[in-house]
């Protein structure tokens, strides 16, 4: 076999003759997820995976803070509704009320809006 024979083999192969195998494509992460971070992760895009709560987080994401009152009109849905999905966004971790006499104003959590945006698209 001749040298270019062999070269051409271990270009296939993705190594060189008496190199160690290298990585066909470089990883897209340092390191795999542990299992606690897939499952608050799981858990988040769970939360996410509705279209009415998904709307719900972009109207809040484009108003910077809104009242809970403000939500049911844009939604069509009613306030116990509206409220179900808003818990679920919260226990999330994606957005935080603050009670104000008989309405919660809501916000994304300062802390998640770099994923919300990419989540969002903007």
């Amino acid at each position: 076999m001749s040298a270019a024979t062999e070269t051409v083999e271990a270009a296939g192969t993705g190594a060189a003759a008496g190199a160690p195998a290298a990585a066909c494509c470089a990883p897209l992460t340092a390191s795999p997820l542990s299992d606690p971070d897939a499952a608050a992760l799981a858990e988040t895009y769970a939360a996410l995976a509705d279209p009415v709560r998904l709307k719900l987080l972009s109207l809040i994401a484009a108003t910077g803070e809104m009242c809970s009152c403000d939500l049911l009109e844009p939604l069509a849905k009613s306030q116990p509704t509206v409220s179900h999905h808003t818990k679920i966004l919260a226990e999330a971790g994606l957005i935080a009320g603050d009670k104000r006499g008989r309405w919660v104003w809501w916000s994304v959590v300062p802390e998640r809006a770099s994923f919300v945006r990419g989540v969002l698209g903007t």
